[in-house]
Order: C-alpha cells, then structure tokens, then sequence
C-alpha cells in the first residue's frame, strides 16, 4: 500500500512543473446529478468542493501550471475550469494520455516534472508516467499502488486542496503562497 497523508518528499515535489488533476471522484465525490428542465433541456450537476478550488490557486501563485483532465465532456466542468482560470481537457473516451501530452507540449514539461492526482482506471495510463503520481483516501486498487502519496480526504471532500498544501509544502512554499493571496486580499 502507498504512503498516506501530508508528508511528502521535497526531492520530488521541487520537481514538479505542473498538475494534472482528474475531475469525478477528485473535485468531485463522483456523483452526477442528471435531470430535465420543465422545457425537456438536459441539466446536470456537480459538487466541487471550494476549498479544493483555493488549493489548485495556491499552486498557480506558486507558478506551477495547473490543469483538469476528464474523461467525461461536461459543461459543469467547463464552467468550474473557466471559473478558476485552470486549463480544462475533456474527452469522452478517457484517452487522457493524449490530453497530457498535448499540455506537455504547449508546456515543454517533462514526465517527472508531473503530479497527477487520481481515483480511477482511467487516471492509471498517466500516473504510471507522471513524477508524482497521487491518490484520494477513497481511490481504486490499481491507483492506490502506483501512487507515492495518498490524501487522508476522500474525492470532492477537500482531498484535492490537502494534496496542493502538502506539495507546497514540500516545496517550501506554502507560507508564501498562503500570505501572498491573504496580502492580496488584504490591501497590503
């Protein structure tokens, strides 16, 4: 079984250029709320956890590149992506891999400067190659052995912002993150 919780090492964690994180059962619990306006128009919904949103702004002030990658086209998604200024992937058929290595070459990051934090199958083609390969407390099997750190919170209950402090963290700036944007909001 992977490691579980905040400890991180700062060998990898210095490393990482971007982060990649999955959207069902990551930013979300993995639930879709599925149903039809009074006009028969299709509505779906999903939860995301504002915290978790916090977390992935930390690691932009931070200057990493930060991206949602979804298996699943959904314009909750879209909106989420658009709502926190993140580059959003999504693709029907899960080919996730062709999605990173696009971002890989508008970034001209390499596999060891990823993080990616996942839950399911579809997230196992990439983690296999990223540096920092991550997982919620509530992952599958083949995610929880390929990852080298494990939040303690599970998908779309504050397990994606626990991974952004706790690569901060190992990077040595959290603090700093955390009082520039207090700073910011702050009028100082």
């Amino acid at each position: 079984m992977s490691p579980q919780g905040t400890t991180l090492s700062s060998e990898i964690a210095r490393r990482v250029r971007l982060v990649i994180f999955d959207v069902d059962g990551v930013l979300t619990d993995a639930g879709v709320y599925v149903g039809t306006t009074a006009s028969g128009e299709t509505v779906e919904l999903k939860r995301f956890d504002i915290q978790d949103g916090l977390g992935m702004k930390l690691l932009q002030r931070a200057g990493l590149e930060v991206a949602i990658v979804s298996g699943r086209v959904s314009p909750a998604t879209t909106l989420r992506a658009r709502e926190l200024g993140i580059d959003c992937y999504q693709d029907d058929e899960a080919l996730k891999l062709v999605a990173v290595r696009e971002i890989m070459a508008a970034t001209g990051v390499a596999w060891d400067e990823i993080a990616m934090l996942g839950d399911d199958i579809p997230d196992v083609p990439v983690l296999r190659l990223v540096g920092l390969p991550a997982a919620v407390a509530n992952a599958v099997p083949a995610v929880v052995e390929l990852a080298v750190w494990r939040s303690e919170r599970r998908g779309g209950q504050g397990a994606a912002r626990e991974f952004c402090e706790a690569l901060l963290r190992a990077r040595g700036q959290l603090d700093a993150a955390v009082q520039q944007y207090v700073d910011e909001r702050s009028g100082s």
